[in-house]
């Protein structure tokens, strides 16, 4: 069954940018998991998708529906694909790279820093006095 639509489209462009044909593709289907009633249960919603070339894998079961899970695989096959050729340029590698700056531990110096910035402002309050209201 082919895939229609402006993102069906969208995603055949890409392909071909990224010299992937639809021949390369092993694609089969099976039962999903988790939410979805029985839908999920009965039909077989759950896309993997193997591009023989280069041996990479990708199983979506995102969506309740096949054809919307089959777009997705393609999309993050071609997300894969496209990372593993461009290397750390790509976007999902540098997402994933400002993440592991973020939750890295601040050093000594930057923590006595940020608390003695912190003291000063509560020094600064302690000073205040109350406020009263002047007849």
């Amino acid at each position: 069954m082919p895939l229609s639509g402006d993102r069906a489209r969208a995603l055949a462009a890409r392909f071909a940018q990224l010299g992937i044909r639809e021949d390369d593709l092993d694609e089969s289907f099976v039962h999903s998991g988790g939410k979805g009633g029985q839908n999920v249960n009965k039909v077989a919603t759950c896309v993997v998708l193997v591009h023989r070339p280069s041996g990479m894998a990708v199983k979506c079961q995102r969506e309740r529906t096949q054809g919307a899970n089959r777009l997705i695989a393609r999309q993050m096959l071609a997300d894969k694909i496209e990372e593993e050729r461009l290397g750390r340029a790509s976007a999902r590698a540098q997402a994933a790279e400002k993440i592991r700056r973020q939750k890295r531990r601040r050093s000594r110096r930057a923590k006595e820093r940020i608390l003695k910035a912190k003291h000063a402002q509560s020094a600064r309050k302690a000073t205040r006095g109350p406020v009263g209201h002047e007849d």
